[in-house]
């Protein structure tokens, strides 16, 4: 089922910060919290280091309505770092890699600031930032995953 949410990025604060969101919302039942230490090694990927293994690959919450908010721990060891216009983003999540393809090809061009679509461990995924300067994110993750 297609939907979309919001994604943040914080610098080592997903948990604080999720953990906030969950009380204010007193939605502490949906929270969903995967750390970089959960996830298998990628080939060819850059090694985490040990002292950020513990930071937040992927946290979940969902707050009114049905909305989730979505984060992650950027990492400094990748040379992350949040700024206004890669602190949130629009999170496109759809039923057919096609209509991925298809915003993606139409959302990014002219982008300069762009991860192409690539297969990852979780499913096809992708980031843009738009004309507008609005930074949206694809994924297609097929049943089962």
């Amino acid at each position: 089922m297609a939907f979309v949410s919001t994604y943040l990025n914080f610098m080592g604060q997903t948990e604080e910060a999720f953990n906030f969101y969950a009380d204010a919302f007193d939605t502490k039942d949906t929270l969903k919290i995967m750390r970089f230490s959960d996830m298998p090694a990628t080939p060819g990927a850059p090694e985490i280091p040990e002292n950020e293994l513990h930071m937040v690959l992927h946290a979940e919450l969902t707050i009114i309505d049905g909305h989730i908010l979505m984060a992650t721990d950027m990492l400094e060891s990748m040379g992350h770092k949040t700024q206004i216009g890669n602190n949130t983003t629009i999170s496109l999540n759809l039923d057919s890699r096609d209509e991925i393809d298809r915003l993606f090809g139409i959302l990014s061009q002219g982008s300069e600031q762009k991860a192409g679509m690539m297969e990852m461990p979780y499913g096809y995924w992708g980031t843009a930032l738009d004309k507008y300067g609005i930074r949206w994110m694809f994924n297609f993750a097929p049943r089962g995953n």
